[in-house]
């Protein structure tokens, strides 16, 4: 009796089983995975101008937000910052250290435009593209930006569809890496000629002129140069296609660009499959660089972005569905006002313009006359390499000791903070000192790069003429870090992120593994369970 039970009630379970497990499988994963980059956004733009956000920027920072999002390495550029966030890795291991290092190489020329060329030739590894792809070959994947290393790096080394703009004659475009010809669809939307069709249109206030607290009349912005309102684009239709990267109108048309996109690759309406767009949006890069962070121009197009990607989301409701997507947002760098504009909004009073010239020049004497080939070394923002380590040793010179010396004199410099040999770094405590650790994050002790030069916190080098970034310190690498959507528990987290954590993280949303071993983590506290 005991063994019919058993097996009467053995055989019961059995046939519930099945139906336990179909009830679970039932929860969709999200068919599509939104992935937008803003080029040089702040983490503090939204508690900025947030009382004046009521568009899809508010609505995602409604999701699941991080405050403290960082880009944890030192040179806070645009390429290592994209490489950093669809990897999980950092600068050290996905290869793109610069932007001068990044994708730009003559054996990839585009289609159709006479641009530099480019591809994905110097990163390494894996990005939350192929995890998604090895788990489903069939996942579709579109990447969108203005930037060539916009479009490229979040995808990796992947061979999708990846277009960018060509301001050589105003389309969008891609790589032979990628393809022979431009898609159909491309070609139709290029043949709008939508840049040029701004020609001698004028960028006005979105809001009356009251709303804005920023000064509009600071001749420092734009070189001196039209720096108030109104800003009018050439009326030369050539020259507009080349100029409209610092207008509104240039993210406007790269999402429409992405939406068409969606539509003709039938990205997001797979069932069961999962497609990924990124889109990365690079006016508000171009606005900070020419006006600054301080500047009106830069307040009005974060105004605009928030319109922007309300609609976006208003598009996406309604083509793939409320509920069956999930957007994470961020920035791939910080900024830093320009140096002799004393900030009311950053603390930038003790700003310096800094040159090391005279003491490079000095050295560089100093190696010839001890018999050093002085082509075996170059300096590059802030990083001395050694390419001819052997050059150092025929002359009997040790290179580090040589490059300490140069240290020595570099800190004799105003504005001037640190000059540390990367295998100095390697023995300090990382976890107390965050310049060390951000600078172990782009190269490891061994390589080329020998000796890392930091300057003081909101100062640039000389010759810069413009508002930048690049540092090591939160001005420059503090971003914001937001999860929204499907699979996404919302919520304000005041702890400091990395982003490198992004990808891990959506792959864990998605039930996907990464191929690799990541710097990053799954932010498990945004996953709704």
């Amino acid at each position: 009796m005991f063994r019919l039970k058993f097996v009467t009630l053995l055989a019961a379970f059995l046939l519930l089983a099945p139906a336990t497990v179909v009830a679970q499988s039932t929860v969709r994963r999200p068919s599509l995975v939104v992935f937008i980059t803003i080029d040089q956004m702040r983490a503090d733009y939204f508690s900025r101008f947030g009382p004046q956000l009521t568009g899809g920027l508010k609505r995602l920072h409604d999701g699941a937000s991080f405050a403290r999002g960082v880009h944890d390495h030192a040179i806070t550029e645009t390429a290592p910052g994209h490489a950093t966030t669809m990897s999980g890795r950092y600068p050290v291991h996905t290869g793109i250290v610069m932007n001068s290092q990044g994708v730009n190489t003559s054996d990839a020329p585009l289609i159709g435009a006479s641009d530099a060329g480019a591809s994905p030739f110097r990163f390494n590894g894996t990005t939350l593209t192929d995890w998604m792809r090895a788990v489903d070959p069939s996942t579709r994947v579109l990447s969108v930006s203005r930037k060539d290393r916009g479009a490229i790096l979040p995808i990796g080394r992947t061979k999708t569809d990846v277009y960018w703009y060509a301001p050589s004659n105003g389309t969008f475009t891609t790589s032979s890496y990628y393809a022979d010809t431009l898609p159909a669809w491309v070609q139709r939307f290029n043949a709008n000629k939508i840049p040029q069709s701004f020609a001698g249109k004028s960028w006005v206030l979105l809001k009356d002129a009251s709303a804005y607290p920023e000064p509009d009349s600071v001749a420092l912005e734009s070189l001196g140069v039209d720096y108030a309102f109104p800003h009018v684009l050439s009326s030369d239709p050539a020259a507009a296609a080349r100029g409209i990267a610092e207008y509104p109108w240039m993210d406007e048309m790269t999402i429409d660009f992405a939406l068409q996109g969606m539509r003709e690759l039938g990205i997001g309406d797979g069932g069961s499959r999962t497609d990924l767009l990124a889109i990365s949006l690079s006016t508000l890069d171009a606005v900070g660089h020419r006006w600054g962070p301080d500047s009106r121009e830069l307040h009005d197009h974060i105004l605009r972005l928030d319109q922007m990607i309300g609609r976006l989301l208003d598009s996406l409701d309604a083509r793939v569905g409320k509920g069956r997507y999930v957007v994470a947002l961020t920035g791939d760098h910080g900024m830093t006002p320009f140096p002799t504009l004393k900030s009311t909004i950053y603390q930038n009073g003790n700003a310096k313009r800094v040159s090391l010239d005279a003491v490079w020049r000095a050295f560089l004497s100093g190696l010839k006359t001890a018999g050093v080939d002085t082509t075996a070394l170059s300096f590059d923002d802030g990083t001395v390499s050694v390419t001819k380590p052997d050059a150092f040793a025929r002359a009997g010179v040790n290179a580090d000791s040589a490059l300490a010396g140069f240290g020595r004199q570099a800190l004799r410099v105003q504005g001037v903070a640190r000059a540390d040999l990367l295998s100095s770094l390697a023995k300090m405590d990382t976890t107390k000192d965050v310049i060390a650790r951000r600078w172990l994050h782009m190269f490891a002790p061994g390589g080329a790069v020998r000796m890392v030069i930091t300057l003081t916190q909101y100062s640039y080098w000389l010759t810069t003429t413009y508002a930048t970034h690049g540092s090591p310190y939160d001005n420059d690498a503090s971003v914001p870090m937001i999860f929204w959507g499907a699979g996404v528990k919302p919520g304000a987290y005041p702890q400091m992120v990395r982003t490198v954590d992004l990808a891990p993280t959506l792959a864990a949303i998605l039930g996907v593994k990464p191929t690799e071993s990541l710097d990053g983590r799954v932010l498990t506290q945004v996953i709704k369970r």
